[in-house]
């Protein structure tokens, strides 16, 4: 004890100069890897003063704090390997940012992977903080639990390694949260964090670790009484050493997926650890928050590399462990004995050995000595949290990927359960107690129920002085300390739930003495208590403001309010609301939960926390009354929906929603099976057919205080188009979008919008008029280039003055006077009276992680008012009423910010017209292509490109206000081979004989299969005869989901951006918690063989994939989008992600045919038992979570 921590440092100089590092990383806080990137150099000559100055003392509690679960998830990222991030911590009463950037939770290019993930904005929040005298460490700001995708990754111990991913290289997606009030949120207990999911990636430290340089807190006293640098300077023992080796061979590395969202877990993958407590029968130990409350599919690999499959067989309501099973006889080339758990040899002062798949790594040993046995189950945020237990504390230093890990004395038993730590570079980590877990694991050895036994009551512990405080008489006081003589703490109430057993009878500050007449100041036999009298009571006996209160409490059944079943419907999914979501914002424990916003059941935000309250003006206060309800609902019908917020239950939300049971045609009902593993899906209800619609009067507004009447009336010509789409395609970053369409045929119903509105035609369009009815509409055109698509309705149900808005044929000039009508983001009209600033060739960047749908070779047009900027979508109008231009939403490029760039530009009406008058005859008009991008030069460029005087003459008398020529700037691949062709540099100087120096002259192509140019090719002009391609080849017509990965045809924006095609089949999406996230089959790959035979057409990859049984291994060859070749392994999952097939098809009612295949069956639609492969579940497109509120 009189060592000083000079002396400590002066000894260093003896050690070797790589143990010095270890040494000097150790007393800064940070886990021992001798990596060297996250070691501290070699003390250069400092004083301990210089050392202290620049270090705080560990015994400064800290001033906010952060908590992380210890499990590690895979985020997606745009480079080749997964990162890892570690999310800023949010506590309950904090007002988050808005989460969804886009957040949805299939990797579009249709996560944070979970994880999740998804993808996705990590927020950060204050927590508000909570010391107690003698428990200063249980103030604290909480990390989310890894497994929501809306949340911030956090540092769960349990990893998503993932290897190199192998995707177009782009931005990183980000989702933000949604701001919502933090109402009824309850404060922070203490700090910790889960260990076992979320991680930042592939072996990156957390946010919150160690940075060189960084402040950072060191006492002398505490680390020589503790022993740290003796055992920094000297190996373990060999005592250790053995037991070391007796407990590795049982030590598992567990991978796994959670398939869906459900409760408090997102759908993600990820990885952690377990250990083997019964070899004879096969049963793995891990946490909670690893085996999850939902579908979960996984696999655990022995420390020889033997891999297992292996399913849940028991997860607790409330503690954090969980129990996986496996075939001992799949374990052939090494011996498992199972590892003993001996809870009773938890003690302070006892030296321990976590070993497990730690920050990724295979297996790590950390060391650690149990400093306390009775600090409160920390909490990590709005996800699932520990409660009504003690947990162990410690400084072993664990992160991401150790969940489950068994805590191992000197014996080799395992006396605790690695579960979570700080996530703010201390070295703390939290151990849950073996009680519970022991108990557990008996009964299912000898065949009984694990009964569980709660009053929805939370408790926590809490010193004898702030007891004192609350009411407890010294009498009392001095009875518990003779009792328990090494108690510090008691048992309070902190919580008591509305509607549940204790609600009135136990109130929030009350302190526990005795139960059924037996002193009790632990959680260990209050568990023990209640467990053993489930369906039973209990006398409690409470000490009330110092009052004596006895009270017979109803002791109720934790599984009866732990959810094991789920519909899906529409898309989205519901359960009863959960004892763990209950507990966390404090409310009674009923209702039904949204666990899955999707389909066409998406709310204004995809934040999670929606309860129902009704569906079509029937009361739904349970899932089998909802059930019964949305039962009856026809295919297409439109209802009336009330739901509410668990943040902000004062507020009633009031919505139309459109029930969708032709894209989802199943309502399912998913029940688990804790003898499978699996969740059996069976189908409740048949769709009913949709009610014909009815003919619909409506009537249009008035525009006030215009000169111009017949710009005025032009609102009669203005209508509403929402599109849904089911399925995420050609990389679109949305699921849902809504702006102004312009109708240019009253009596066809034909209706022009922008295609950043309607992308594609695998969707459902509706159409409201004057605000007064809704028709469905379909798409009959989308133009491959030039931003806008034509839908159509039936006009025959429509009761309005609807007009044909009339399209000029000339085109708009520069400075003159025009009238902008547009729809701003209210959804109102809104005019001025303005001029044109600006006509323009304009490039649209491309989006750099997911190639997806812009417009080309288009003139944008500028308009010099405020009100541009405000609206999407509009139109400039002469004063006569006719239309000069559309005013149009051109989707862009995903910024710095990782948000969608999305411009607002006009384009002129001339370029319409050859669509508009075919499409009113009848006829589906026909296009030609150029297969290139052109970019606009000026003279000077041109000249230097080797374009002649007299040629720029021409050029200037042609046009006099634009001098200006066309460069090919990006050649779009072609399917069809030529051997004349444009090339990138290549200049134009004529199309069948017309200068072309705008870019609406480029518009010639579309009417002819050869162009005469003459062109400028490497200083020299010539003449070429060039062909165009068909413009009916660029639009997808073929989707595959296989495994969870949506893939299709390279669509015409990887065309555009790539040299060559790999193959035919293109990933465009992933789902989370799918084989495609787990073994990271990324978005932008192309796959060329399946198990080394070639399949570069997607025809051909389903008959191949369709041979491969569920449950086996196979091969993929894939190209990256930068061609670099690589093969994964996956394993196939029928059960939850069937093959499914989707093909255009114009005489089914939808207009696509969809065909399933399950365990050898091919089905004509959806397959009633099919697992959970339907449309519109979370998906991610450019590595961001899709499926938000639009």
């Amino acid at each position: 004890m009189g060592r000083s921590l000079a002396g400590l440092f002066h000894q260093s100089s003896q050690i070797p100069q790589r143990s010095r590092r270890v040494l000097f990383a150790s007393l800064a806080g940070v886990h021992s890897s001798l990596h060297p990137s996250s070691l501290l150099p070699p003390p250069s000559p400092c004083t301990p003063r210089t050392f202290a100055s620049r270090h705080r003392t560990l015994l400064d509690p800290p001033a906010r704090t952060e908590e992380r679960l210890s499990c590690r998830r895979t985020f997606p990222s745009h480079s080749r390997i997964y990162r890892s991030f570690s999310a800023d911590a949010r506590h309950f009463d904090t007002h988050r940012p808005n989460r969804q950037a886009d957040q949805s939770t299939a990797d579009q290019v249709p996560g944070l992977s979970p994880s999740a993930s998804s993808t996705a904005v990590q927020d950060s929040a204050q927590s508000s903080t909570r010391a107690s005298i003698g428990q200063a460490d249980a103030s604290a700001a909480t990390e989310p639990c890894c497994k929501r995708p809306h949340s911030s990754p956090a540092a769960m111990n349990g990893t998503a390694s993932s290897p190199a991913f192998k995707r177009k290289r782009g931005s990183s997606p980000i989702t933000d949260d949604m701001d919502r009030p933090s109402k009824q949120h309850r404060r922070s207990i203490g700090a910790g964090s889960l260990n076992g999911k979320e991680s930042a990636g592939d072996n990156t430290p957390d946010v919150g670790n160690y940075v060189l340089g960084q402040e950072m807190v060191v006492d002398e006293a505490d680390l020589l009484e503790d022993g740290i640098a003796d055992r920094l300077l000297h190996p373990d023992t060999a005592e250790w050493q053995a037991t070391v080796e007796r407990v590795i061979p049982n030590v598992v590395s567990i991978r796994f997926c959670q398939t869906c969202s459900f409760d408090t877990d997102p759908a993600l993958t990820s990885e952690a650890t377990g250990f083997v407590v019964d070899a004879e029968r096969g049963y793995i130990m891990t946490n909670r928050h690893v085996v999850g409350s939902g579908p979960f599919w996984g696999f655990c690999v022995f420390d020889d590399h033997e891999e297992v499959d292996c399913y849940p067989v028991y997860r607790d309501p409330v503690h954090d462990f969980g129990i996986l099973r496996y075939d001992p006889k799949a374990i052939k080339y090494m011996k498992i004995d199972g590892l003993q758990l001996r809870p009773d040899s938890a003690k302070v002062g006892v030296e321990v050995r976590v070993v497990g798949n730690d920050a990724g790594e295979k297996l790590s040993i950390l060391h650690g000595v149990i400093s306390r046995l009775d600090r409160n189950a920390p909490e990590y945020g709005d996800g699932y949290c520990d409660f009504n237990t003690c947990y162990y504390q410690a400084n072993a230093a664990a992160t991401g990927g150790s969940s489950g890990s068994p805590v191992v004395n000197l014996d080799g038993h395992a006396v605790a359960l690695q579960a979570g730590g700080r996530s703010d570079g201390a070295s703390t980590d939290y151990f849950l107690p073996l009680d519970r877990p022991l108990r557990a694991l008996k009964c299912i050895q000898e065949g009984k129920p694990i009964s569980r036994g709660d009053i929805q009551c939370q408790f926590l512990l809490k010193p004898f002085d702030e007891c004192q405080r609350l009411g407890l008489p010294d009498t009392w006081q001095k009875t518990m300390r003779q009792a328990f003589p090494k108690a510090t703490n008691l048992l309070v109430a902190e919580l008591s739930l509305p509607e549940g057993p204790a609600h009135g009878k136990v109130k929030e500050g009350d302190v526990l003495v005795k139960v059924d007449g037996e002193l009790i100041a632990d959680f260990i036999r209050l568990d023990d208590i209640l467990d053993d009298k489930v369906g039973g009571t209990v006398k409690l006996h409470l000490i009330r403001g110092g009052k004596d209160i006895e009270v017979e409490v109803n002791v109720g059944d934790l599984h009866a309010i732990t959810p094991d079943r789920f519909v899906s419907v529409t898309g989205a999914s519901f359960h009863d609301l959960s004892y763990q979501q209950a507990r966390l914002y404090g409310v009674a424990c009923k209702g039904v939960y949204v666990c899955e916003s999707g389909g066409t059941f998406r709310f204004d935000s995809t934040d999670n926390g929606w309860i129902i309250q009704s569906v079509d003006h029937t009361k739904t206060p349970d899932l089998n009354a909802f059930i019964e309800v949305v039962k009856q609902i026809p295919d297409k019908a439109r209802v009336v929906i009330t739901y509410k917020h668990l943040r902000d239950l004062h507020t009633m939300v009031t919505n139309i929603f459109y029930i969708d049971r032709h894209w989802n045609e199943k309502m399912k009902l998913a029940v688990r099976n804790d003898e499978t593993g699996q969740w059996d899906f069976t189908n409740l209800a048949d769709p009913i057919p949709p009610v014909p619609q009815k003919k619909g009067k409506g009537f249009f507004i008035e525009l006030e205080n215009t000169s111009r009447p017949a710009v005025a009336d032009l609102v009669k010509s203005f209508v509403n188009v929402h599109c849904t789409m089911p399925l995420k395609l050609d990389g679109f970053p949305k699921n849902r979008k809504w702006g102004m369409g312009l109708v240019i045929d009253a009596e066809k119903g034909l209706v022009v919008i922008s295609r950043a509105i309607v992308p594609y035609d695998l969707c459902d369009i509706s159409i409201r008029i004057a605000d007064s009815m809704v028709v469905e509409g379909k798409v009959v055109f989308l133009h491959p280039l030039q931003n806008y698509a034509i839908v159509q309705y039936d006009p025959s149900l429509v009761d309005a003055p609807v007009k044909s808005a009339r399209l000029s044929d000339k085109e708009i000039t520069q400075g003159a006077a025009t009238n902008f009508v547009g729809y701003n983001r209210s959804g109102r009209i809104v005019y001025a009276h303005t001029t044109i600033t600006e006509i323009t060739a304009v490039i649209i960047p491309a989006n750099g992680g997911a190639p997806r749908y812009r417009a080309m070779n288009v003139d944008a047009i500028t308009v010099d008012t405020n009100l541009s900027g405000q609206c999407g979508s509009g139109v400039l109008a002469a004063d006569d009423g006719t239309v000069q231009a559309l005013w149009l939403t051109y989707l862009g490029e995903r910024n710095c910010n990782h948000r969608d760039e999305e411009y607002h530009l006009g384009l002129a009406t001339p370029t319409l017209l050859p669509v508009v008058e075919a499409l009113r005859k009848g006829e589906k008009p026909k296009l030609r292509l150029l297969g290139a991008e052109f970019r606009a030069i000026n003279l000077n460029t041109a000249r230097l490109m080797g374009v002649s005087e007299e040629w720029m003459g021409r050029v200037a008398e042609a046009n006099r206000t634009h001098h200006q020529l066309f460069m090919v700037s990006k050649r779009t691949f072609e399917r069809e081979k030529h051997h004349v062709f444009l090339k990138e540099g290549d200049i134009i100087l004529t199309l069948n004989g017309r200068i072309i120096t705008r870019t609406s002259e480029l518009d010639v192509m579309y009417a002819n299969d050869f162009l005469d140019a003459v062109i400028i090719r490497d200083a020299e002009e010539m003449e070429l005869r060039v062909p165009t391609v068909d413009g009916d080849d660029v639009e997808t017509e073929h989707v595959v989901s296989f495994c969870g990965a949506t893939l299709h045809r390279p669509h015409f924006a990887v065309r555009q951006q790539i040299s060559v095609l790999h193959s035919e089949v293109y990933v465009s999406a992933r789902t989370r918690g799918s084989p495609a996230y787990q073994y990271t089959l990324a978005p932008t790959n192309f796959i060329t063989h399946v198990n080394g035979v070639e399949t570069r057409t997607l025809e051909a990859f389903v008959r191949e994939t369709r041979g491969i049984g569920d449950g086996v291994y196979f091969s993929l060859q894939a190209m990256t989008f930068d061609c670099v070749p690589w093969v994964v392994t996956m394993k196939k999952n029928e059960h939850y992600f069937p093959t499914v097939e989707w093909i255009k098809d114009a005489s089914h009612p939808v207009g696509w045919r969809r065909i399933t295949y399950e365990g050898g069956e091919v089905h004509d639609g959806e397959a009633g038992d099919a697992g959970l492969v339907g449309v519109g579940g979370a998906a991610e497109a450019d590595g961001k979570v899709i499926g938000e509120a639009a």
